[in-house]
């Protein structure tokens, strides 16, 4: 088993920034990837940032590549999310989530490659 458990979320102005904190435990060292997704009100779950648990190998969302960076401490089992020059459709519940099976043909902005998810944090940010 692995828990996912996200902080960082918060309420910020347009234009501001936050850095979202993901910690993992449990069987953390079996991890493969590590994925951001995020859910704004009334729409479907979409996929941000990920990040290979070894060596580092990084990509992210074509609308959002330039503002997020993520970004990953092995040593304390953390992976983070920059997310830099906000704006209010950004709001939203920001997720991380674990693959710890290793499937590497699954893509890493599928909901179904992760077999592990925290429960959340919410980001507001107003205009």
């Amino acid at each position: 088993q692995v828990q996912m458990v996200e902080s960082g979320g918060g309420l910020v102005q347009a234009g501001g920034s936050l850095r979202l904190s993901c910690a993992a435990s449990g069987r953390a060292f079996g991890i493969y990837r590590v994925g951001w997704f995020r859910q704004a009100p009334g729409m479907e779950r979409e996929f941000v940032a990920a990040i290979r648990w070894i060596g580092g190998s990084t990509s992210y969302s074509d609308s959002l590549k330039g503002r997020f960076t993520i970004s990953r401490d092995n040593a304390k089992n953390t992976v983070y999310l920059q997310m830099n020059s906000l704006k209010p459709e950004d709001t939203a519940v920001y997720y991380c989530a674990a693959d710890n099976l290793g499937r590497s043909r699954y893509n890493s902005d599928s909901q179904g490659s992760y077999n592990y998810w925290g429960q959340g944090t919410q980001v507001t940010v107003s205009s």
